[in-house]
């Protein structure tokens, strides 16, 4: 079961909740690999923070994203909690011999010069699943960008599954999850994608200057 704050005599500080995988989160049971995750965090000096929903399908944020360590913290990430997520990047990461080794830690290959086809065919994979978690940079690159990418957001509005917030804060050195969001269809995408982003706020990137 996802961590819970208990109430607190007045005064008291509220311990900060440690993300787990409750039973219908889709994972792995490697001992080997989450205490190797376990390690690589531990000697790096970052902590995990948060909570993540009891859900089978959803999709997952991780921003900001300035720089290829946010890769190692977040597969360090994935593999101390075992994690079972499918993740997309660019295709040119999947030429081998590279490629091998994205495919074994979950990695879909995407085609940006097509994000409609990307969408689509997430969303197919999200309806033939039982169990499905998406985790995707919405920034989509680590350069420079001035707004979010909207693939996320079309894609969890056609999939019809929540949306998690997982910021990796190089500032607190920690990977903070939540809070879960639901998309609006309702109103204009870029106006629900900045009401999602503002909960990074207060999150610095490893270049805070490559921020969007």
């Amino acid at each position: 079961m996802n961590a819970m704050i208990q109430p607190l005599a007045s005064g008291a500080e509220a311990p900060t909740p440690r993300p787990e995988l409750g039973p219908a989160v889709p994972q792995h049971r490697g001992r080997f690999v989450r205490a190797l995750g376990h390690a690589v965090l531990r000697l790096a000096g970052w902590r995990l923070t948060g909570t993540i929903p009891d859900l089978p399908r959803f999709v997952v944020i991780v921003a900001p994203h300035t720089s290829n360590w946010d890769f190692i913290i977040g597969l360090a990430t994935k593999w101390a909690l075992g994690f079972h997520v499918t993740f997309l990047a660019k295709d040119a990461l999947f030429r081998p011999p590279l490629g091998w080794f994205m495919r074994a830690v979950g990695g879909m290959p995407v085609d940006r010069s097509a994000p409609n086809a990307m969408v689509d065919r997430t969303a197919r994979e999200f309806a033939t699943r039982e169990r499905m978690v998406l985790v995707l940079a919405p920034e989509g690159t680590r350069h420079r960008v001035t707004k979010w990418r909207s693939g996320f957001w079309h894609i969890a509005r056609t999939a019809d599954v929540p949306v998690v917030c997982a910021a990796i804060d190089w500032g607190a050195k920690q990977v903070r999850f939540g809070p879960t969001l639901t998309v609006r269809p309702d109103v204009d995408p870029e106006v629900d994608i900045a009401r999602i982003k503002s909960h990074y706020d207060d999150v610095r990137g490893f270049h805070p200057a490559l921020q969007a």
